[in-house]
């Protein structure tokens, strides 16, 4: 089985932009039940189908799936809940692990996120001087759950 175990920090001031380098997604769920999630990504010029379990911590399973470019377009524009999540991802190496920052864009913009995936749950990770306030556990934070409550929507 496929495990993800990943942790989430806000993002606080811009210091993290000089080392990344980022890319478009565009992605669109077709489940978002907290049991299980099914996104459909496009990045690049590569489709991807990814089916997700239920959280707990920090870890989940995780399927992943090229598809082609075309069908992951036609899911996206047809079939996917609205709306989509639309974001760069940038991504930069501190300490050793792979930061994944995402800039979100359209009705989540302003919202920027930083992932970090890990080895174990119990792995002791240095924290980038950007890296501002821990959200892992915080279900807002879910790119499936900023379908149903987008980031325009909360409040300050």
């Amino acid at each position: 089985m496929a495990i993800e175990i990943e942790r989430k920090f806000r993002i606080s001031g811009d210091a993290w932009r000089q080392a990344a380098t980022g890319e478009h997604y565009r992605q669109g769920y077709l489940s978002t039940v907290p049991e299980r999630t099914v996104r459909v990504r496009v990045k690049g010029d590569t489709g991807y189908l990814t089916i997700k379990g239920a959280t707990h911590g920090a870890v989940r399973s995780e399927y992943e799936y090229t598809i082609p470019l075309e069908d992951a377009h036609a899911m996206l524009d047809s079939l996917c809940l609205r709306p989509l999540i639309e974001k760069t991802r940038y991504t930069l190496e501190y300490q050793g692990l792979v930061w994944e920052i995402d800039a979100f864009e359209g009705d989540n913009a302003g919202l920027v996120i930083a992932e970090v995936e890990l080895e174990s749950e119990e792995q002791d990770i240095a924290l980038p001087g950007w890296a501002g306030e821990e959200v892992t556990g915080d279900a807002r934070y879910y790119n499936a759950n900023l379908v149903a409550n987008p980031y325009c929507n909360w409040r300050p």
